[in-house]
């Protein structure tokens, strides 16, 4: 039981599944937001320019009657142009803000990766330390830098011996001995 629970911990505290359910409730009450804005404002205004477009009948003239008759709108069927026009803003206003959103959490991530590449050959545990001794970030990040060149001139010692040491290839000792029998011509 006690392992069901410690990998149910570890589910929930992953960054994917917090950043789901912040979404999904964030979501959920912004969709409310809106559907309120377009059903009790913008649905009037819509019906209201119908009605003015159509003419003096009102929102009789506005709404295409599927059965029923045009004098009893109350038992009618019919399609609220003003309801489906407020469902495609409603749309458009919710998939605006998740764009605004996202673009927002992208720009904190490459920000958080650009803040990671300037100390990148020192570890989380180095800046710590470093922190923790009162270094600032400027002499943390000088310190990164010539970690960096140090590291970049050990690569290349290394892979110069590499180079001195690796064994000759066929073609190699081949030109040598062309070489050595030429001297002895």
């Amino acid at each position: 039981m006690k392992k069901f629970f410690a990998e149910f911990k570890a589910f929930i505290s992953r960054g994917n599944v917090m950043d789901m359910a912040v979404g999904v409730i964030i979501g959920g009450a912004f969709s409310a937001i809106v559907t309120a804005l377009t059903n009790h404002i913008l649905m009037p205004i819509i019906n209201w320019v119908l009605a003015a477009i159509v003419g003096k009948d009102g929102l009789a003239g506005a709404v295409t009657i599927l059965s029923g008759s045009a004098d009893d709108l109350a038992n009618a069927i019919y399609i609220d142009w003003g309801a489906f026009i407020s469902a495609i803003i409603n749309f458009l206003l919710i998939a605006l803000v998740l764009f605004m959103i996202i673009k927002a959490i992208n720009s904190v991530h490459a920000g958080v990766k650009k803040g990671k590449e300037k100390f990148a050959p020192l570890t989380n545990d180095e800046i710590k330390a470093y922190r923790k001794e009162g270094k600032s970030y400027a002499e943390i990040e000088q310190l990164a830098k010539q970690k960096a060149a140090a590291d970049a001139e050990a690569a290349r010692k290394a892979a110069e011996e590499a180079a001195a040491n690796a064994p000759k290839t066929e073609q190699q000792l081949l030109s040598e001995i062309v070489d050595l029998l030429k001297e002895k011509k």
